[in-house]
């Protein structure tokens, strides 16, 4: 129970330090609407989006309104296409896409996610057709994501599939290369993909989840610095197991905030409530950054020695806030390191206190991992695969979600700075040591197995 000075808090961080509700996500059920038939089928997934999802937009808004809490993001993820649309090839798959573009369009949200496949034991049909048709999809498409989830801990790493995903970056990249290779900003690669994750470019609404549900994410970088600098303001001298329960009481909060909203959006759109993601999530504006939590702790800036610990310890305690606070938890919760998202990560990574190493490293401990990464775009696809077997080796042992959204920028090199405007930010280019040299590995193919879960070292 909330005293009345933790009350008048809750108020102060909606009024002054950035608490918003990130995003509400509308999830939706495709797999009724499948048919052999192309324009049927495109025809009634856009009816049953657009019917589903009309006044998410409005609803959101009347509910922020009423609560004096901002929705920033209304999103819609759809079941994984590469099943519900499993009988197209590659070009119809393109034809998908722009549906769910233009519904996400005609109803007016940020991002739909959906345009995914799940291949961690192997590739069928459709997953190969989907994967194929990525590069074209992301590039004539505004608002539309996509995953693909290549490895958990029961079925290993599908090596085949982070080989071709390391060419589809490629191409992806190429194929938006006028916009910095945006298309890569839209495209994330999983180990242990939640099925109810809320936040793009991984949202996507698993098998397992209802017909339509409400899932929810918090923001809280900025109310968790605050906090942090408060309590330093109270005691100069507190510990950091001290500073650790200030996060976790702040953590409980927010989540509180998260799921009346989220709640209330369900009830009134007759749809169930999923559940409340924990992460928090920066944006690239001053006084709403996860790297400003770590020199707030006492680091020169994220990614020095100590930003490992830090970043554990962060975590940890937001999991077990919003862990008391809520019934309903689940996607990815944890904190978000996205690099161009994220203003003093960003610069952290162009002052060169964060290199991709240390990066990787940080990603061990976090909820999601090598995200909006820049990458020069001589990388070789081969090295981006590269770079993805290794994340995605952290996340098969450690049993987590870890994920790679990177971006090599075609005609850009390690220094330069990269635009890609909006929640997706700006950043320097980080370099990649011995580019090139992976290929023999990667060529190999197969697929790595899973580990053994006794005998954990």
């Amino acid at each position: 129970m909330l005293n009345d000075r933790e009350v008048l808090s809750t108020l102060s961080m909606i009024k002054n330090e950035n608490l918003d509700v990130r995003t509400v996500t509308l999830g939706i059920s495709l797999f009724d609407c499948a048919s052999h038939d192309l324009s049927r089928f495109t025809d009634t997934i856009y009816k049953r989006i657009t019917t589903l999802a009309r006044d998410l937009v409005t609803v959101c808004d009347e509910v922020g309104d009423r609560y004096g809490i901002p929705v920033v993001n209304k999103r819609i993820s759809v079941s994984p296409i590469a099943v519900a649309a499993a009988p197209f090839d590659s070009r119809g798959m393109v034809e998908v896409a722009k549906t769910l573009d233009q519904a996400a369009k005609d109803v007016n949200v940020d991002f739909i996610g959906g345009f995914g496949a799940l291949v961690e034991k192997g590739m069928a049909k459709g997953d190969l057709a989907l994967i194929d048709a990525i590069p074209e999809a992301l590039d004539v498409t505004h608002r539309m994501c996509s995953s693909i989830n290549v490895a958990t801990t029961r079925a290993g790493i599908n090596m085949d599939a982070v080989a071709l995903m390391g060419r589809t970056i490629k191409a992806a990249a190429a194929r938006t290369a006028d916009r910095d290779g945006l298309g890569c900003a839209k495209l994330v690669v999983f180990a242990n993909i939640p099925e109810d994750v809320p936040f793009m470019a991984g949202a996507y609404l698993g098998v397992g989840e209802a017909s339509s549900v409400i899932n929810v994410g918090v923001s809280g970088p900025g109310v968790v610095k605050k906090a942090i600098d408060r309590a330093l303001q109270d005691n100069p001298g507190a510990h950091l197991g001290e500073l650790a329960d200030v996060i976790k009481r702040t953590a409980y909060k927010v989540t509180r905030v998260g799921e009346i909203i989220g709640r209330e959006v369900a009830r009134i759109l007759a749809v169930e409530f999923g559940i409340v993601d924990l992460s928090l999530a920066p944006t690239p504006n001053v006084g709403d950054s996860v790297g400003e939590i770590f020199q707030a702790l006492g680091l020169g800036a994220i990614g020095v020695p100590g930003s490992t610990a830090a970043l554990a310890m962060l975590n940890d305690a937001v999991k077990k806030g919003g862990a008391f606070a809520s019934s309903r938890v689940g996607g990815l919760s944890g904190a978000f390191i996205p690099v161009s998202e994220d203003l003093n990560i960003a610069a952290a990574a162009a002052a060169g206190h964060l290199c991709l190493e240390k990066l990787e490293a940080m990603t061990a401990v976090c909820s999601v991992g090598l995200d909006m990464v820049a990458l020069p775009g001589d990388t070789t696809a081969e090295t981006l695969s590269a770079i993805i077997a290794d994340e995605m080796a952290i996340g098969m042992i450690n049993k987590k979600t870890t994920a790679c959204r990177l971006i090599p920028v075609p005609g850009k090199k390690a220094g330069d700075r990269v635009y890609f405007g909006g929640l997706l930010g700006e950043a320097e280019i980080m370099p990649v040591r011995s580019n090139g040299v992976s290929a023999g590995f990667i060529n190999r193919g197969g697929g790595i197995p899973a580990p053994l879960q006794a005998l954990i070292n």
